[in-house]
C-alpha cells in the first residue's frame, strides 16, 4: 500500500471509481491507473497522469516496475515522463530547502545537482568517497609546512597519486558537472575539480576558497599573511594576483573585485548550474537545459542568469 490519498473529486471512467482507487492505492488499483495512460480519450489520460503525480515520489518504484513489465511503448513513454517529473520535482524541492538554509553546505548542493541526472545517488556515498581522498591527503599532510608546500602536497595526492585531471577530450559533457561522475572517472571541469579540492583542503583546516573568474573557476589560499591562487583544472598550478590581472587584460575586460576575492557556496552552486546549462545546450539537449535554468531561478535572487 502506498498510503491514503486525499479526495479532490470523484470521477468514473470505464466503470472504475477513481476515488476508490486513490483512497486505497493498492498495487492492483495502481495497475488500473497505469492501464489507462494510453486511453483514446486524452482527457482521461491527463486525469490519470495528474492523479499518479499527486502520489509523489512514493509512486516511483511502482512506476519503474510497471515500465519493465509493460510492453506498450506508449504507456512506457508516459511512465518515463511521469518518473522524470516526479524526480525533477524532488530535485527542485531539495534545492529550495538547501537555499533556505543558513549554512548552505557545498557538498549537499553538488549532490542535489547530481541527482538531476542520477536520482539514486546517495549523499552518504559521496561523503565516503571524499573521506577516502581526505585520508590519503591527511597521511601526507604536515601542518608545519609553508602554505605553498601544503598546496603542493595536496596537488601531489590529488593529481599524481589519485590521477584526477581535466576532461579536455569531452569538456562539454554534462557528467563533468556531476560530482559523483568526477569522483568515479577522476575527470571533470574546472568547478567540479575545484569543489573536490576545496572540500579536502577545508577539511585539512586550510584557508581555501573558491573564486569566480570569467570562463574559469579557481581557488585561493587566503589568510592574514598570504594570498595566492590555484588552478585545479591545470593540476593545481599556483599563480599570483598579477597573473589574474594579465588574464583579465587578455580577455579585454575590466577587473572586478570578485575576480580576486573568495565567493560563497551559493555562488559556487549557481556557477555549477550555469555550467550544466551550457553543457546541455552544447550537447543539443535543450529541454534539459531549460529545466536546469528553472532550478537556477529557484536560487537566483532575481539576479543575472547568464552562463
Amino acid at each position: 500500500m502506498l498510503g491514503l490519498f486525499k479526495r479532490s473529486h470523484v470521477f468514473n471512467v470505464h466503470g472504475i471509481d477513481f476515488f476508490y482507487i486513490l483512497a486505497l492505492m493498492s498495487e492492483s488499483e495502481l495497475k488500473a491507473l497505469v492501464s489507462l495512460l494510453d486511453d483514446e480519450d486524452g482527457q482521461i489520460a491527463t486525469h490519470v497522469q495528474e492523479k499518479i503525480l499527486s502520489l509523489g515520489t512514493e509512486a516511483i518504484p511502482f512506476l519503474e516496475k510497471e515500465w519493465e513489465s509493460n510492453l506498450n511503448p506508449t504507456v512506457q513513454g508516459r511512465i518515463e515522463e511521469l518518473i522524470h517529473t516526479l524526480q525533477y520535482d524532488l530535485v527542485k524541492e531539495r534545492l529550495k530547502k538547501w537555499y533556505s538554509e543558513d549554512e548552505k553546505d557545498l557538498l549537499t548542493g553538488m549532490w542535489i545537482i547530481a541527482t538531476y541526472q542520477y536520482p539514486d545517488i546517495e549523499l552518504i556515498k559521496l561523503k565516503q568517497d571524499l573521506e577516502q581522498i581526505y585520508y590519503d591527503a591527511w597521511l601526507e599532510f604536515r601542518p608545519d609546512l609553508y602554505a605553498f608546500d601544503q598546496v603542493k602536497m595536496i596537488n601531489s595526492v590529488i593529481f599524481n597519486k589519485l590521477k584526477f585531471g581535466a576532461n579536455t577530450k569531452n569538456f562539454h559533457s554534462p557528467g563533468n558537472s556531476m560530482i559523483n561522475i568526477v569522483l568515479e572517472t577522476r575527470r571533470g571541469n574546472p568547478i567540479t575539480l575545484c569543489v573536490i579540492y576545496l572540500l579536502i583542503a577545508q577539511k585539512l583546516k586550510l584557508p581555501m576558497h573558491g573564486v569566480n573568474l570569467p570562463n574559469l573557476f579557481i581557488l585561493t589560499y587566503k589568510d592574514d599573511n598570504h594570498q595566492f591562487y590555484i588552478n585545479a583544472f591545470n593540476r593545481g598550478l599556483i599563480f599570483s594576483k598579477q597573473d589574474i590581472e594579465n588574464y583579465i587584460h587578455e580577455l579585454h575586460m575590466v577587473p572586478q573585485p570578485s575576480f580576486f576575492e573568495p565567493c560563497n557556496n551559493l555562488e559556487i552552486i549557481r556557477r555549477a548550474l550555469r555550467n550544466l546549462i551550457m553543457s546541455f545546450e552544447k550537447m543539443g539537449e535543450h529541454a534539459k537545459a531549460e529545466e536546469v535554468k528553472l532550478l537556477l531561478i529557484e536560487i537566483s535572487d532575481g539576479g543575472d542568469l547568464g552562463v
